[in-house]
């Protein structure tokens, strides 16, 4: 019985080990697969070369060109007016901003403006006696003397005995000590230089404003002026007067700026040199932070593409005979995002949006828009 199994065994053994070299006779006959070749799609642009115009970058932040930060130079309380002195408020050239009451300093002037009138009638007799030729212009200033008013210019002298006379009676130092008192007088009225808009302040009526003290702020709101820094490789390109595009951070609003002054120095520290731009438009506010693009030099027989398209060692991807190479190229200009380019031949095929992993020899083919149709 165990004879039999173990020959029973032995026979099944042998027929296995019969079909296992049958599969492996099998196996080295079948033929390899046939790898199929990929073709990357890449989107192409046909090169042709033309004139580009440089545009320099810049940002800022827009300021009032004019510009008056209102100080006190007397001392007194800020009367009531109609116009309230408050931000926001719109003022014509020559309208009051602010009036202090100045009712103790005026009753000043008004006696010194009669002590002069008072001096000067005083010598009219001895000028009809001794002066008679200059009498008559003297009445005259009298005449129109106005205690209401500034006081008018004195006469004018007109030969030095009158002058030693004059002078002599403390006519002319009286006039100057008034005209004195009366440009002090005028410092309690603070009128609006020009047509503007009041963008800060600082008090309000019934308040005791000081000497010295910071009143408010206020601004010409019909002109802008935006300080950009631009690398000092571009200074020989700033001109003044020339026109800048303006837009705002989202490219909604676009303006229109000119240069209105370069300085004549390049910072030590940024190596950039400050130009200054001009702007109007009833659209814009003060502290509105604005791009602009200064026309710089204009780039014969050249390209614009892509930075992330030139590769680091000045090179550019161009499709050929169904692969990708490479080509040299001498880059001219750099932006943020652009790159121009010289030395590409007209008519060469080049890549429009980088491949990831591209090399050279990659086989690849033109997108082509109507295939997805």
């Amino acid at each position: 019985m165990r004879k039999t199994i173990l020959s029973i065994i032995g026979v099944l053994l042998i027929i296995t080990s019969i079909f296992f070299a049958k599969s492996l006779i099998a196996s080295k006959n079948k033929p390899k697969p046939i790898l199929e070749k990929v073709v990357k799609t890449v989107f192409i642009d046909t090169v042709k070369n033309s004139q580009i115009q440089i545009e320099i970058p810049g940002n800022g932040s827009l300021v009032a060109k004019r510009r008056v930060e209102i100080y006190s130079e007397v001392q007194g309380v800020f009367k009531t007016s109609n116009v309230l002195f408050k931000p926001g408020q719109m003022y014509k050239v020559g309208q009051t901003l602010i009036s202090i009451d100045a009712s103790e300093y005026y009753a000043t002037v008004q006696s010194a403006k009669s002590n002069l009138y008072n001096a000067i009638a005083a010598i009219m007799p001895d000028l009809r006696l001794d002066f008679p030729e200059v009498y008559q212009k003297w009445q005259q200033y009298l005449n129109a003397f106005d205690l209401s008013k500034t006081a008018p210019k004195l006469p004018e002298i007109t030969s030095e005995k009158e002058n030693y006379f004059i002078t002599g009676r403390g006519i002319v130092s009286s006039y100057y000590n008034l005209k004195n008192l009366e440009q002090r007088l005028s410092k309690y009225t603070i009128k609006a230089p020009f047509t503007g808009i009041l963008t800060e302040a600082l008090v309000t009526e019934g308040t005791l404003v000081r000497n010295g003290q910071k009143l408010g702020e206020f601004i010409d709101p019909s002109q802008y002026e935006m300080e950009v820094a631009i690398s000092k490789s571009f200074a020989s390109l700033l001109k003044v007067g020339e026109e800048v595009r303006l837009n705002n951070l989202d490219k909604t609003n676009f303006y229109t700026g000119k240069i209105s002054r370069v300085n004549g120095s390049i910072d030590k520290t940024t190596q950039t040199i400050t130009t200054y731009i001009d702007v109007k438009n009833p659209k814009l506010k003060e502290g509105v932070y604005l791009e602009a693009n200064i026309k710089g030099e204009i780039v014969k027989d050249a390209i614009e593409i892509d930075r992330n398209l030139l590769l680091e060692d000045n090179q550019i991807f161009v499709l050929a005979k169904g692969m990708l190479n490479t080509i040299p190229v001498t880059p001219v200009y750099f932006s943020d995002t652009k790159v121009v380019l010289k030395g590409v031949p007209n008519g060469t095929i080049i890549l429009k949006r980088p491949v990831p992993g591209a090399y050279v020899g990659m086989l690849a083919k033109p997108f082509d828009a109507n295939a997805n149709q």
